[in-house]
């Protein structure tokens, strides 16, 4: 396995901010940490990234243990921190260098990378001078320059503009083709685009794995139907698969059902047995926010 977590705890104090959380992840797996603001994210990939060593439990980064060799473990990754750690005075391709010279690493794979992350018409400027998602693709650019098997990045795309962020997302894309990259992010739009595959943190515990698919199957089947004369909740208490009513007004409503079959018909049925009409009826995909909400519910 390329990054191997074994029942991580972690504690600031009386306060857990990682609690038992295990998972491994293979390589070619693209692979979003989903969690509200102070779930635990980036506490994990300091402790992955071998800048938190104070914790229980196990970490393997290409089988090997970073608790126990940190420095050969750090070999192994990229890591581009959610506050991009940027000498701002350098220029782009000077700052590359300087990074370059640490890992021992030629004059080729600068202008390599340079090239692979679309930096070429801006190596001249002064990092400073660069727009947000220019200084992310420079952060990346560190993170990928000693071409690490695995890639730990925090938050990469948040305060991007809607241009900035496609173009990150498929820089993200086409990185995790042959690497296993591990991102953490609040946003499941942001996973949805890019991943093969989502953990789902909450509170410092682990609350669902899940391959992207499987996203689906957590979203209620939402139907909103309009009648020509006002009901009540009661009136669908007969219909199977119900979860949940909303009231729009005395004749509009909300409908949240399992998604086991479409549940129009049944609704049809309702109404003409009970001698109510339908006005309209559509059917619509429940919000991600919502979904966010369910999987991270206290």
């Amino acid at each position: 396995m390329s990054i191997l977590v074994k029942n991580i705890t972690k504690k600031y104090g009386a306060q857990k901010a990682l609690d038992g959380v295990s998972f491994s992840l293979p390589k070619g797996e693209i692979v979003g940490f989903l969690g509200p603001n102070g779930a635990g994210k980036s506490t994990l990939l300091k402790i992955l990234s071998a800048y938190d060593t104070a914790f229980e439990g196990e970490a393997f980064i290409q089988d090997i243990s970073v608790k126990e060799n940190p420095l050969e473990a750090k070999k192994n990754i990229g890591y581009l921190p959610e506050h991009n750690p940027l000498y701002v005075e350098m220029y782009v391709r000077e700052y590359l260098s300087f990074h370059a010279g640490i890992h021992k690493i030629g004059k080729q794979r600068i202008a390599e990378i340079i090239e692979e992350l679309a930096l070429t018409s801006h190596a001249h400027k002064k990092i400073k001078e660069l727009s947000k998602g220019y200084k992310q693709r420079v952060g990346l650019a560190v993170a990928l320059l000693h071409d690490p098997p695995v890639l730990l990045l925090d938050e990469p795309t948040t305060g991007l503009d809607p241009n900035q962020l496609q173009e990150i997302r498929k820089l993200i894309k086409r990185i995790g083709q042959d690497k296993t990259l591990l991102f953490s992010t609040h946003t499941l739009q942001e996973v949805q685009a890019v991943c093969d595959r989502i953990l789902v943190i909450h509170q410092g515990k682990l609350k669902a794995d899940l391959p992207i698919e499987a996203l689906s199957l957590y979203q209620d089947q939402v139907i909103i139907v309009e009648f020509d004369q006002a009901v009540e909740a009661h009136f669908f208490e007969e219909l199977p698969y119900l979860n949940s009513t909303q009231k729009i007004d005395e004749t509009n409503w909300k409908l949240f059902f399992d998604k086991e079959k479409d549940m129009r018909s049944a609704i049809f049925d309702l109404a003409q047995a009970n001698q109510v009409k339908i006005l309209a009826l559509k059917q619509e995909t429940q919000p991600l926010e919502d979904l966010f909400t369910s999987l991270t519910k206290d």
